[in-house]
């Protein structure tokens, strides 16, 4: 897995905090919170949006909006973005994690992970797939094998999409949109 953190000229310091007391969290690779930086190279604020600004410059730091570990040489692992996790049953989920699996499915050209609504889970993940053009055959059911080969059984998608993705002039999956797309799938 990449690294983020590499300290630079005007960085003042960076720390992966808890999002509630602000305190650090261990450096020990596994403990998620919420990457703060301090920096005059950031932003003043958001133009015109004095609220927006004030929550996101809270206690002097600016909020990433990206939840990550900090690792014990000072180096920052970035794992989702806050709200792209997944809370089913009390667990969170990557949904980083599960593309990165769906990814290494040798038919899978593209795959994106959202929350589903779910009334039993509360949120349950949903993938959506783009299969590679020569691919075969491949069912949700196969997609679904595959993840729970590779991941922990909370974490498999209960749902799968198979078509194109929603993406901006700049190529970035949309994924409010597939938010949306997975509260009305089936």
């Amino acid at each position: 897995m990449a690294r983020q953190g590499v300290q630079y000229l005007t960085l003042e310091r960076q720390r992966v905090a808890d999002p509630e007391t602000l305190r650090d969290v261990p450096a020990d690779g596994e403990t998620i919170g919420e990457l703060l930086l301090r920096s005059n190279t950031l932003m003043k604020g958001y133009l015109k949006n004095r609220a927006a600004t004030d929550e996101a410059f809270a206690d002097g730091w600016f909020h990433t909006g990206d939840l990550a570990v900090m690792h014990a040489d000072g180096y920052v692992e970035i794992k989702d973005r806050s709200k792209d996790i997944i809370i089913s049953g009390g667990e969170n989920i990557s949904s980083i994690e599960v593309e990165e699996v769906l990814y290494r499915h040798p038919q899978v050209m593209e795959a994106a992970v959202v929350a589903k609504p779910d009334d039993k889970w509360g949120e349950t993940p949903c993938a959506f797939v783009t299969l590679k053009p020569d691919a075969g055959a491949v069912s949700a059911a196969d997609i679904i094998a595959w993840c729970r080969a590779n991941l922990a059984h909370f974490k498999v998608p209960k749902t799968v999409v198979f078509g194109p993705l929603p993406k901006t002039s700049t190529g970035k999956v949309q994924k409010y949109a597939l938010r949306e797309r997975a509260k009305l799938s089936g």
